[in-house]
């Protein structure tokens, strides 16, 4: 790589730095950590909102899947606008003022609220696990990319350099940090998509008569997709709206409801069809170059044998002319760092707030209360570097931390916010066994009928317990069990 774009690709990484140092000395408590004071805007929410959700994993996904079935593909973010709007009707009202009056710093802190201690703990350390997993994911998503880019750069010494970036300013900054980083995260990601990738990548290719040309027509039409598809992204995808400890952190840093509900609209909009349109195009325009031959001097004459998620960088890498590739290394970068942070920041809520204070009856200082969020926040970030690190397979660390959050906790939130009499032992069950299934389903690789995902067997086995237990519960068969408090209707 040219020194410019090296150069290039240093001033991005030194500029998330400063602005998590601009932020350090701002932060005096952990609402100031966790929540940015509860006073910021819907833009830079519905920004940070839709940088996280769709982050890395789905930038270079969406590529892979326009690579493979071409512009059907954006489907997959289609549930992301779904499960957004849905949330802006259903769940921030029922969250917003109730959080803001009880101070809720975290996702559990809900479940404590309607269940008990013991359902709170076990949300948490369910999130923690889940969220320290993605923080990984994103840290070796990003360290891949480094050293493919930077041929000078092995695996090992990418992942350090990532990690310590993404920590330290997430650590330094807290939450605004966070946020603001995800806006310029965003706003440099969309540029280089706008300005850069699609143009340069549609000129390169030979435009619209050339993807006619190589490309069957199914690569043009929004039928190219199965109905077990559609709704394996529902099953997947939605759910996280509700249960998302990310997404609750920044519903509790709105200012208001109104703030709140305004940021998951524009997060909506921005996921479907902004960034869903973007992001496969550059995957079927990279699947046109691979047919053309554009790769040939990496070894691949057509497109067969590519890694679908690897035709979107390795047709930037060929078109981008010196000085553009930084800027798009930067863009995609900016979107693994987005997620990653954000990831960090979550897990380290559900761990001091919901673990550590949870068993600890002690009364702090504020300062002190901020001083262990910042320390924690490093320890879980060198744990999530280690974690990386050992695993070394992006897709495989996703997976088991997501499989095993959303399964387990989808149901129970349906329970505390919509049920009358939300029973607490009837939500413990229905997340250990929920979070249990999907993961033995995913681990032993066993299929569903159709394809369909393996997170429809742990949310169905969630609400079976939870039906089951919550009605011996209510007839009064349990006894010795603490009883669920008053529903949201009580309140």
């Amino acid at each position: 790589m040219h020194w410019i774009d090296i150069l290039i690709f240093a001033v991005y990484f030194l500029l998330m730095l400063g602005i998590g140092f601009y932020f350090f000395k701002k932060n005096e408590t952990e609402d100031d950590y966790y929540v940015g004071g509860r006073k910021m805007g819907s833009l830079h929410i519905g920004l940070s909102v839709v940088a996280t959700d769709v982050g890395g994993g789905f930038s270079i996904g969406l590529g892979g899947l326009g690579f493979l079935m071409g512009i059907s593909g954006s489907w997959m973010l289609f549930t992301g606008l779904i499960g957004a709007w849905l949330a802006a009707v259903f769940l921030i009202p029922k969250v917003s003022e109730l959080a803001r009056n009880q101070a809720w710093l975290t996702f559990p802190q809900l479940f404590k609220h309607f269940f008990n201690r013991r359902v709170a703990l076990l949300a948490g350390v369910i999130s923690a696990i889940g969220y320290i997993g993605f923080t990984s994911s994103q840290i070796l998503a990003g360290a891949k990319l480094a050293s493919a880019t930077f041929l000078e750069l092995d695996l090992n010494s990418a992942l350090l350099i990532m990690g310590i970036i993404a920590v330290l300013y997430t650590v330094i900054g807290g939450l605004q940090a966070v946020i603001y980083t995800d806006t310029a995260q965003w706003i440099i990601l969309m540029g280089g998509l706008i300005f850069i990738g699609i143009p340069m990548g549609y000129y390169a290719i030979g435009g619209i008569d050339a993807i006619r040309d190589t490309l069957s027509s199914d690569f043009l039409s929004l039928q190219n997709v199965s109905w077990s598809q559609l709704v394996n992204w529902g099953i997947t995808i939605i759910p996280i709206w509700f249960v998302g400890m990310t997404l609750y952190q920044r519903i509790y840093a709105c200012k208001d409801e109104k703030t709140a509900k305004r940021a998951w609209y524009i997060a909506g909009l921005f996921e479907y069809p902004i960034m869903a349109f973007m992001g496969v195009l550059l995957g079927l325009f990279s699947r046109v170059g691979a047919e053309q031959g554009m790769f040939l001097y990496a070894g691949f004459e057509t497109a067969a044998g590519i890694d679908p998620e690897m035709g979107l960088p390795m047709l930037l890498r060929t078109v981008l002319p010196v000085g553009l590739t930084g800027l798009m290394l930067s863009a995609y970068f900016s979107a693994i760092m987005s997620t990653a942070d954000s990831c960090l920041i979550a897990a380290s809520g559900n761990v001091v707030t919901d673990i550590l204070m949870a068993t600890d009856s002690t009364k702090n200082t504020k300062k002190k209360n901020l001083r262990i969020s910042q320390v924690s926040t490093l320890v879980i970030g060198a744990m999530a570097l280690l974690l990386a690190a050992s695993m070394q397979n992006v897709l495989e660390l996703m997976l088991y931390s997501y499989a095993f959050m959303v399964s387990g906790l989808f149901i129970p939130v349906l329970a505390a916010l919509y049920s009358k009499r939300p029973s607490s032992t009837a939500a413990f069950w229905a997340m250990l066994g929920g979070g249990s299934t999907t993961l033995i389903f995913v681990i032993a690789d066993i299929p569903l009928p159709y394809d369909l995902d393996a997170n429809i067997a742990g949310i169905s086995v969630s609400a079976i317990l939870y039906l089951i237990i919550s009605s011996i519960d209510h007839a009064g068969l349990l006894p010795g069990m603490r009883r669920a408090k008053t529903g949201l209707h009580g309140v």
